[in-house]
C-alpha cells in the first residue's frame, strides 16, 4: 500500500502572503493608470461580423441623425423669412405650409436615423462588452495561482469585470454614437452658417473658445470638489461598515462614542466639499448662461448691421446665429464622450494585458503525457521553493512544490511538469482546513468533483463522506443552499461536503490539508472517520498541525526551515527523546496519571490532546490545487448562531410611509435658507420664458426699417446681456443657499442614524438585512436621496412653478388662440427634451445591477480560485457564468432596440410640434386673428416654458426611491434599542469583586425562537477565580459570554454582578469593567497602537500602551515590525498572523484593566509556538481577575478552579479537572477521552 502521510506545523513568522481583495474606488485606480491605456481602436478587437454591421449602420445613423439640426436652422431661416417678408398673407400661408411640410420629411428621416444611431450603437456595445467579459474571465481562470498572489486581487478583478467593462462598453456603444452625432452636428451647423453669411459667422466664432474655456474649467473646479466629498463620505462609509462589521467588538469595549466622533468629522469634511460643489456648480451654468446670453445680444446687434450693410435677411441671422449656437453647444456635450473615451482606454490597458498573459502554468494546456492510471508513488528531488510573491523568501529547501525554482517532483517515475495539467489533477482530491464551498446548492458543490456526476454518484460519496445523514435532515435536502462561502452550514458539514466532493472523483492520491484542525471533537470524530474510510487504497498526503491524527501514517516528516529534518514512523520517531517529533509531542501531552487512566489506552506520548505543534516549523502544504499563501480562517463553532442567525430571520417589516412633513422638520434649522432659495429658483423659474419674449421681439426687429432696426437691434442686444447679468448673479446664489441645506441635512441624517445604528442592541445586527454593507449602502445612498426630496424637490417645484405661469401669462397675453394650439402640443415638446437628456445621461446606469449575479460567480471562482483549480472547475465556472450572463445581455439588447424606437418617436413628434404650431399661427394669421410677431412670442414662451419643465425633470430625484429610502430612515430613527449602552441610567459600584451568577436562565437567540438555547440555567463564578465553560458545539458556551455581556437579554431568570441584577447597572460601566479575547479577534483597519490604545476608548498614554503590549508578550514582535507600534494591521487584522493578532487583541484588553476576563476560545485556532506565547499572556493577565473560559482544548482549562460542562441547556456536570475525569460514563470524561483518539 502506497501509503505516506507527512506532517508539518507552522509559526507566525513563516505566515504565507494573504490574498486579501484590496478593492480600490474605480476612479483612484483608474487615474493611476491613466498613463497606461490601449489606442482606442484596440477597443474593438473582439467585435465579430455582426458587429461590424452594427457599427457601419449605426454610424450613418448617427451622421443623419447629427445632420437634422442644421437642416432644420436652413428651415427655421426660411420659416422666418415667409413670416417676416412676405406682405401677401395667402403667399405667406402657402410658404408657411411648404416649410411646415419640409419639417416633417425632416422629422421622418431624423427619427429613423436616431432609431439606427441609438439601436445599433448599444446593442454592438452589449455584445461586444459581454464577449471582453468572457474572455477576460477564462484568462483569468487560466492563470497560475502565483498570479493571484502577486498581481491580481479578487476584488480589483470583480470590479474590473462589474465596473471596467461598463466603461467599455460605454466606450464602443452608445457614447460612440452620440461623439458621431454630436460632430456632425458641429460640421454641419458651421457649414450652414458659413453657407448663409461667413463675415457674422466669423464674428460669432470669437464666442467659442471663451465659452469653452469657461466650461473647461468649471468642470475641473466641479470635479475636484465631488472628487473630494465622494472620497470624505467614502472614508465615513469605511468608518460605518468596520464599525457595524465588528459591532460586537465595539459594544464589548464601549467604543461607539469614538466611531461617532470619528464618522462625524468625516461627514464634517463631506459638508464643506459638497457646499463647495454646489456652489461651483451653480457657478458654472450662471457663467454658462451669461456668455450664452451675451452671444446672444452680441448676434442681435451684429445681425442687424449685417442686414442693413451686407443684404443679409432675417431669416439668415436666425439661421447663422442658432447654426452657430447649437454647433458650438454640441461642442461642449461632445466633452463626457471623449472622457469616456479616456477612461475606458485606461481601464481596458490591465484587462487586455491580462487577456494577453501567458501563464507560467496553464490550465488550458492539452500537452502533455495521460496514462492508463496511476499507481501514486511520489518522490520529491531536491526541491527547492519560494512563492511568487516573496521570491527572496526561500520556504522549501530540496523539498516539495508547484512553482519550483530548483528540483522536480515524480508521480509513477514521471516528472509532474510532463503530465498534461487537467489530467494530473482529477487524479488528485483535496480536502484543506477551511474548504471553499461555492455559493449554489449543497448538491452543484459536490459535483464539482466529477464533470456529469449522476445523482447517484453523488449520493454514495455524500454518504461515504458521512454527510448524508445531516443533508436528508435539512427541509431542502441536497438542494439546500450553502451560502457565500459556505456560511450556512457548520464547520464539519462543511468539511464532510468538501470530503464529499473529493470523493466523487475517486482520486488516486488524496491531500489533506489540515482537514480537521478546527473542529470541535464531536465534528472531528466524524470527519476523521469519513477521511479513514476515503484514506483506504489511496496514496495519502497529510499537512497537520495535531500529531494525534497523523500516528498511525506510513512515514512522518518533520519540517524545519525548509527541510525535512527528521522521517519516519510514528513508532520510530519517538525512540529519540531529544528530536524535533519527541519535543512536539511533549508540547501536546496531558502529564496527568489521572487523565491516563480514565482515558488512555496506550503509552504517555500518545496521550494527546486537540493542540497545535511548536518547533518552528514552516506550513507545509499539498502540492496540488491548494498550495501556495493562503490565511488560516477559524471555525468558530461556538458563535454559530450569531454568524447563521441572517439566514433564518425572519422577513423584516416593510418600513411605513412617512410624511413629508416629518422630513421637512429634520430641516427646520435651515428654513430662513430655503425660503431665500425659494425666491431666488422663483427668479430663474422666469428666465426662460422671459428669453423666448426677447428672441420673438429680435426676430421682428429684423424686418423693420434700416434706422428703426440700427436703434432697436442695440436695445434689445443689451437687454440679452442684463439676462445674462440676471443668470450669473440668480444661479450661483440659489445653487448654493439649496446646497448648503442640502448638505446640512444630509450629514445630520447620516450622523443621527449612525448615532442610532451603534447602540442598537446586538439581536437587531442579526437581521440580515442589518448587516454591515446593508447599512453602510444605507446611510450613503438613502440620506442622498432625501436631500434630493427637500431641497431639490423643492427648488424644482418653485422653480417650475414661476416658468409655468410666466409661460402662461406670456403666451395667453401674445394671442391666446395660438397658445392655446400650442398648449396641446407641448408635453409632446416635453417628452422628447426629456428622452434626449435621459440620451445624454446614458442608459447603463443599471448596468452594475443587472449584472449582481453573474458578478456572485466571479467572486465564488476568484476567491476560491485554488479550489476551482484543483477540481479542473475553470470550463463548469465559465458556463455558469455565461448562462447568469444571458438574462442580463438579454435585457441589454432589448434595452438598445427600446430606446432607439423611443428616441426616434420623441424626434418624430419634436419636428411634427414645429410644424403644427407654425402652421396654425400661419392659419391665424391669414384670418387676421394675430400677426407674426404675436405668433413667435407665444411659441417661444410655451416652447422655453416645456424645455425648461423638461430639463429640470430630467435632473430631478427619483421620487419613488427617495419615499422608500425616508421610511428606511426613519425606521431607524424611530426604532428604540432594547438594550442601550448610551442610557446613562443604572448604577455602578465604587469597586467590584466579580462575583457572578446565573439564576434559572432560560434563552433562545430572537432570530431562531423555535431553538432553545438554555433551559433553567444556573453557575455561579467566584471573585478571582477561573471557570471554564466546555461542551460540544453549539450548546451554547460562546452564549454565556454574550448574555454576560448584555449583547441579549435572557427570557426569563436573570444574572447578577455582586449581587446586583445587571439590567439595573449603568450598561457603559458595566461593559467597562469587563475584558474580551475572542478565538478570531477583530482588530481595526488602524495601526497597531490605536487598536490597543482602543481598550481605554483610544485615550492612553505611550507607557500604558507598552506596558500592556508586554505583559500580552506583544511588544517584541511588534518592535521587530518596520514600522513598529505604527503598523497598519490591515482590515479586521489581516497584516498580522492569528498568534500576534492574538496578542494584540490580549494588550487591549489589558488596557481596560477589567475585574473579569472573558476568553473565548482564545487560542483554539493557533499552532503551538503562538499558542504557548498566548497562553503565557492570558496566565499573566487572569492573576485576580475573575475569568470566564470558553474551550475546545481540555489541555488548556485543565488548571481552572471550576469546569462547568455545558449539555441540553443546562449546566449538566462541574467541578474541577481531576474530579470530572473520574465520574464513569461522564460527559467530561467523554469528551476528553474523544480528544485523546478522535478517530475512536
Amino acid at each position: 500500500m502506497a501509503e505516506e502521510k507527512f506532517m508539518g506545523g507552522g509559526v507566525d513568522s513563516e505566515k504565507e502572503p494573504e490574498n486579501t481583495s484590496n478593492q480600490q474606488d474605480p476612479s483612484k485606480r483608474l487615474k493611476q493608470e491613466s498613463t497606461n491605456s490601449v489606442p482606442y481602436y484596440k477597443l474593438f478587437s473582439f467585435a465579430d461580423s455582426w458587429d461590424y454591421l452594427l457599427i457601419f449602420a449605426g454610424t450613418i445613423g448617427a451622421v443623419g441623425n447629427g445632420m437634422s439640426l442644421p437642416l432644420g436652422t436652413i428651415i427655421f431661416g426660411t420659416l422666418v423669412n415667409s413670416f417676416g417678408e412676405l406682405s401677401n398673407i395667402k403667399e405667406v400661408v402657402h410658404e408657411v405650409s411648404k416649410v411646415s411640410l419640409q419639417l416633417v420629411y425632416l422629422a421622418l428621416g431624423s427619427s429613423v436615423a436616431s432609431f439606427l444611431q441609438v439601436a445599433c450603437w448599444m446593442v454592438t456595445g452589449e455584445r461586444q462588452a459581454a464577449e471582453i467579459r468572457s474572455v477576460y474571465l477564462k484568462t483569468i481562470l487560466r492563470q497560475e495561482v502565483g498570479f493571484f498572489d502577486k498581481q491580481a486581487k479578487a476584488g480589483e478583478i470583480v470590479e474590473r469585470m462589474s465596473g471596467d467593462t461598463v466603461l467599455i462598453q460605454d466606450a464602443m456603444g452608445e457614447k460612440v454614437g452620440k461623439f458621431l452625432q454630436l460632430a456632425a452636428t458641429f460640421l454641419g451647423g458651421f457649414i450652414v452658417a458659413f453657407a448663409k453669411g461667413w463675415l457674422l459667422t466669423l464674428v460669432m466664432l470669437s464666442s467659442i473658445p471663451v465659452l469653452s474655456i469657461s466650461s473647461v474649467m468649471m468642470s475641473k473646479a466641479i470635479s475636484k470638489m465631488t472628487t473630494n466629498r465622494q472620497s470624505a463620505v467614502s472614508e465615513a462609509a469605511t468608518v460605518v461598515e468596520q464599525t457595524i462589521g465588528s459591532i460586537r467588538t465595539v459594544a464589548s469595549f464601549t467604543g461607539e462614542k469614538q466611531a461617532i466622533d470619528k464618522c462625524n468629522k468625516l461627514l464634517t469634511k463631506a459638508y464643506k466639499s459638497g457646499i463647495q460643489e454646489s456652489l461651483a456648480a451653480g457657478l458654472g451654468f450662471g457663467v454658462a448662461m451669461f456668455i450664452l446670453f451675451c452671444c446672444y445680444g452680441f448676434a442681435v446687434w451684429f445681425g442687424g448691421k449685417m442686414i442693413i450693410e451686407k443684404g443679409y435677411s432675417g431669416g439668415d441671422v436666425a439661421s447663422i446665429v442658432i447654426a452657430i449656437l447649437t454647433a458650438s453647444m454640441s461642442l461642449g456635450q461632445a466633452s463626457p464622450c471623449i472622457s469616456s473615451f479616456a477612461a475606458a482606454k485606461a481601464a481596458a490597458f490591465k484587462m487586455f494585458e491580462t487577456i494577453n498573459r501567458k501563464p507560467e502554468i496553464d490550465a488550458y494546456n492539452k500537452n502533455g503525457q495521460q496514462l492508463d492510471d496511476i499507481c501514486g508513488d511520489i518522490e520529491l528531488r531536491d526541491v527547492h521553493f519560494s512563492y511568487p510573491a516573496r521570491p527572496n523568501e526561500l520556504i522549501l529547501d530540496q523539498f516539495l512544490f508547484p512553482y519550483l525554482v530548483a528540483g522536480e517532483i515524480l508521480i509513477d517515475g514521471v516528472n509532474l511538469k510532463e503530465f498534461q495539467l487537467k489530467w494530473i489533477r482529477q487524479k488528485i482530491g483535496l480536502v484543506s482546513q477551511e474548504p471553499a464551498l461555492f455559493t449554489c446548492s449543497i448538491r452543484d458543490n459536490i459535483a464539482y468533483g466529477k464533470d456529469g456526476a449522476t445523482a447517484e454518484e453523488i449520493r454514495a460519496a455524500a454518504e461515504l463522506a458521512n454527510a448524508a445523514n445531516f443533508i436528508d435532515k435539512l427541509p431542502q435536502g441536497a438542494d439546500t443552499m450553502v451560502g457565500e462561502h459556505g456560511t450556512q452550514l457548520s464547520g464539519g458539514q462543511k468539511q464532510r461536503v468538501a470530503i464529499a466532493r473529493a470523493i466523487l472523483r475517486d482520486p488516486r492520491i488524496l491531500l489533506l490539508d489540515e482537514a480537521t484542525s478546527s473542529l470541535d471533537a464531536e465534528s472531528e470524530r466524524v470527519v476523521q472517520e469519513a477521511l479513514d474510510r476515503v484514506m483506504i487504497n489511496r496514496t495519502t498526503v497529510i499537512v497537520a498541525h495535531r500529531l494525534i491524527t497523523v500516528r498511525n501514517a506510513d512515514i512522518i516528516a518533520v519540517i524545519h526551515h525548509g527541510k525535512i529534518i527528521e522521517e519516519g514512523s510514528h513508532s520510530e520517531l519517538v525512540k529519540d527523546p531529544h528530536g524535533a517529533y519527541s519535543q512536539l509531542i511533549r508540547l501536546q501531552e496531558i502529564n496527568t496519571k489521572s487523565d491516563q487512566v480514565a482515558f488512555n489506552d496506550q503509552d504517555s506520548p500518545e496521550i494527546i490532546v486537540d493542540t497545535n505543534p511548536n518547533f518552528s516549523i514552516i506550513q507545509g502544504s499539498s502540492g496540488i490545487g491548494n498550495s501556495g499563501p493562503r490565511s488560516f480562517p477559524v471555525n468558530a463553532l461556538e458563535t454559530a448562531p450569531e454568524k447563521t442567525n441572517t439566514s433564518v430571520s425572519t422577513p423584516s417589516q416593510v418600513p411605513q410611509e412617512v410624511s413629508l412633513f416629518r422630513l421637512a422638520l429634520l430641516n427646520k434649522p435651515e428654513f430662513p435658507i430655503l425660503l431665500l432659495g425659494s425666491i431666488l429658483a422663483a427668479i430663474s423659474g422666469m428666465i426662460l420664458p422671459a428669453y423666448g419674449v426677447l428672441l420673438s421681439a429680435a426676430l421682428k426687429t429684423f424686418f423693420e426699417p434700416a434706422h428703426k432696426l440700427n436703434r432697436d437691434s442695440k436695445f434689445w442686444a443689451l437687454i440679452f446681456v442684463g439676462l445674462g447679468i440676471v443668470c450669473l448673479a440668480i444661479y450661483p446664489s440659489y445653487s448654493y443657499l439649496f446646497g448648503m441645506a442640502g448638505c446640512k441635512l444630509i450629514r445630520r441624517i447620516r450622523s443621527m442614524c449612525f448615532e442610532k445604528v451603534v447602540y442598537m442592541e446586538i439581536s437587531w445586527f442579526d437581521e440580515a438585512e442589518h448587516s454591515s454593507g446593508a447599512i453602510a449602502a444605507r446611510l450613503s445612498v438613502d440620506a442622498a436621496f432625501i436631500r434630493g426630496l427637500v431641497g431639490d424637490t423643492l427648488a424644482l417645484l418653485v422653480q417650475n412653478v414661476a416658468t409655468v405661469t410666466a409661460g402662461l401669462v406670456i403666451a395667453f397675453e401674445a394671442s391666446w388662440q395660438v397658445a392655446l394650439i400650442i398648449l396641446v402640443m407641448v408635453p409632446l415638446l416635453g417628452l422628447n427634451v426629456y428622452a434626449q437628456f435621459k440620451f445624454m445621461k446614458g442608459y447603463r446606469e443599471d448596468a452594475k445591477k443587472m449584472f449582481e449575479e453573474a458578478t456572485q460567480v466571479v467572486k465564488d471562482a476568484i476567491g476560491s480560485i485554488r479550489t476551482v483549480a484543483s477540481f479542473c472547475a475553470e470550463k463548469k465556472m465559465m458556463k455558469l457564468y455565461r448562462k447568469k450572463c444571458q438574462g442580463p445581455i438579454k435585457k441589454g439588447l432589448n434595452q438598445g432596440l427600446i430606446n432607439g424606437v423611443g428616441l426616434g418617436l420623441s424626434i418624430l413628434l419634436f419636428y411634427s410640434v414645429y410644424a403644427c404650431s407654425f402652421y396654425a399661427g400661419a392659419q391665424l394669421v391669414a384670418d387676421g386673428k394675430t400677426d407674426f410677431s404675436n405668433v413667435f412670442r407665444a411659441f417661444f414662451a410655451l416652447t422655453m416654458m416645456a424645455v425648461g419643465v423638461s430639463l429640470s425633470s430630467s435632473l430631478a430625484p427619483d421620487t419613488s426611491k427617495a419615499k422608500t429610502a425616508v421610511a428606511s430612515i426613519f425606521a431607524i430613527l424611530d426604532r428604540k434599542s432594547k438594550i442601550d449602552s448610551s442610557d446613562d441610567s443604572g448604577t455602578t459600584m465604587e469597586s467590584v469583586m466579580g462575583d457572578i451568577e446565573f439564576f434559572h436562565v432560560s434563552f433562545n437567540y430572537p432570530t431562531r425562537p423555535d431553538v432553545q438555547i438554555f433551559r433553567d440555567l444556573c453557575l455561579a463564578i467566584h471573585s478571582g477565580k477561573t471557570v471554564a465553560l466546555v461542551g460540544e458545539s453549539g450548546t451554547g458556551k460562546s452564549t454565556v459570554i454574550s448574555l454576560l455581556q448584555r449583547f441579549y437579554e435572557p427570557n426569563s431568570g436573570h444574572i447578577t454582578l455582586d449581587g446586583i441584577e445587571i439590567q439595573k447597572l449603568k450598561l457603559k460601566w458595566f461593559r467597562q469593567q469587563m475584558g474580551l479575547v475572542s478565538q478570531e479577534p477583530v482588530l481595526f483597519n488602524d495601526t497597531i497602537r490605536a487598536n490597543i490604545a482602543y481598550g481605554n476608548e483610544g485615550d492612553a498614554k505611550e507607557a500604558e500602551i507598552l506596558a500592556a503590549a508586554e505583559l500580552a508578550n506583544a511588544h517584541y514582535f511588534i518592535s521587530s515590525l518596520e514600522q513598529g507600534y505604527n503598523t497598519i494591521v490591515g482590515e479586521r487584522g489581516i497584516q498580522l498572523s492569528g498568534g500576534q493578532k492574538q496578542r494584540v487583541a490580549i494588550a487591549r484588553a489589558i488596557m481596560k484593566a477589567p475585574k473579569i476576563l472573558l476568553l473565548d476560545e482564545a487560542t483554539s485556532s493557533l499552532d503551538a509556538e503562538s499558542e504557548r506565547l498566548v497562553q503565557d499572556a492570558l496566565d499573566q493577565v487572569m492573576v485576580n481577575r475573575t475569568t470566564v473560559v470558553v474551550a475546545h482544548r481540555l489541555s488548556t482549562i485543565k488548571g481552572a478552579d471550576l469546569i462547568a460542562v455545558v449539555k441540553n441547556g443546562v449546566i449538566a456536570e462541574k467541578g474541577k479537572h481531576q474530579s470530572l475525569i473520574n465520574i464513569k460514563d461522564g460527559i467530561y470524561a467523554s469528551l476528553a477521552a474523544l480528544h485523546a483518539n478522535p478517530s475512536s
